[in-house]
């Protein structure tokens, strides 16, 4: 199935799971995990497995992907599911040190990857199907925060196997303590389009008080910060873009250029101060895909100092493989250089993939078979990302809490 037409089709799968749950009782208590399977699906293939090379090296990594919306869905994080991609027990069993999770808090009906209005919204009758607070049904605000207070708990419910990371300081503890454990797992709080705001500029504290540390201006459809690549208009940043952008390189918050136009991409380029991230998704010289990187974005985001997390479904590298997954990285290293380029799966994000969390040494496997060394291996894998977090986020949490 074609990237678009794939994009197209899920958002239609999610209306009609969203619809047929509302059916009946016993409908709505089965509709999570049926909208779910629908939605978050592993495209198996025949593979060898990673070489006894790769699992060795693997083991001793650590690893960091920038993207992963299991915060959407109505399972428990620290219980292994049978459906999705990503949850703690996987995460422990693939050597994950730290997961970036992202709170999607509206996504348009139809959605597709050319122009998408803002006028609708699939995430409301998610929230009502999935038993969710009545605050959260339309309020995308509410929604982040609730995403947020699920994760805290679930970092209180894992026998700190889950921490939480807010600051420098968290981070350097977290690295430490990991050393000695490797079944501990980082966990990083981002928002995927600053649309949550609800065009009130004092919800960024609100936001950051509950853990946001990585932040995306655009999800699929234009809002009152900037444009979209999959937006109406397309522009670049607003006046209250302008102002919240300070605000979060201010705080200590990543920003996330993913889903943003050209336009935006551009703006935001220009006034960053601190490094900036492109969270998850591809580049245009191996997957021409409007939502990639051109290799002008990709030198922009390298000159921030910042990184590139290469996804691992269909539109963002066309195809399923880590075959094509490692052609974008080695894209990215061409143009951005070693230093750029990182992980970002979308894992759980409504996408295809081909295999979930515990395949990640596929990626070692693949980047050992290109040549790449076990030192650059590291800095893709996880030390490069490591390297923005330190650069970007606050010293201490107290800095800025409110």
């Amino acid at each position: 199935m074609s990237e678009t037409k794939g994009v197209r089709v899920r958002g239609i799968l999610l209306g009609l799971g969203i619809s047929l749950g509302l059916l009946g009782v016993t409908a709505a208590v089965s509709a999570p995990g049926i909208v779910e399977n629908s939605m978050n699906k592993i495209d198996y293939f025949d593979y060898a497995g990673a070489s006894e090379e790769a699992l060795a090296l693997h083991s001793e990594l650590t690893i960091v992907d920038m993207h992963a919306d299991t915060l959407l869905w109505d399972r428990d994080l620290t219980k292994q599911s049978y459906r999705g991609h990503v949850d703690l027990p996987r995460l422990q069993q693939a050597n994950v040190a730290i997961q970036v999770f992202s709170s999607v808090s509206k996504t348009p009906k139809g959605q597709n990857y050319d122009s998408n209005s803002a006028d609708s919204d699939n995430i409301t009758l998610l929230s009502i199907v999935q038993g969710q607070p009545i605050r959260t049904w339309n309020s995308p605000l509410q929604r982040s925060l609730f995403h947020a207070k699920k994760l805290e708990a679930a970092a209180k419910d894992s026998n700190g196997k889950l921490q939480l990371i807010h600051d420098r300081g968290e981070l350097a503890d977290f690295l430490l303590e990991r050393e000695g454990n490797q079944d501990l797992v980082g966990a990083l709080f981002s928002v995927e389009g600053l649309h949550n705001l609800e065009g009130d500029f004092k919800n960024i504290q609100k936001l950051f008080d509950a853990g946001m540390r990585m932040a995306g201006f655009t999800h699929f459809f234009d809002n009152e910060l900037a444009g979209s690549m999959h937006g109406e208009k397309k522009g670049g940043l607003t006046e209250f873009g302008e102002k919240t952008f300070d605000e979060l390189q201010r705080l200590g918050v990543i920003i996330d250029i993913a889903h943003a136009s050209p336009a935006a991409v551009d703006d935001m380029l220009k006034r960053a101060t601190r490094p900036v991230v492109s969270s998850h998704g591809g580049v245009q010289g191996t997957c021409m895909e409007n939502r990639n990187l051109s290799d002008d974005q990709i030198r922009g985001v390298a000159a921030t100092n910042g990184v590139i997390g290469i996804g691992f479904w269909d539109a963002a590298v066309c195809d399923t493989s880590p075959k094509a997954v490692v052609d974008a990285i080695d894209h990215v290293v061409e143009i951005g250089g070693i230093e750029t380029a990182a992980l970002g799966s979308d894992f759980d994000g409504a996408v295809t993939v081909g295999w979930d969390v515990t395949g990640m040494d596929l990626i070692t496997h693949e980047l050992l078979e290109r040549g790449y060394t076990p030192e650059e291996i590291r800095l893709i894998m996880g030390g490069n990302t490591i390297r923005v977090f330190n650069d970007v986020l606050p010293e201490s949490f107290a800095d800025h809490e409110h």
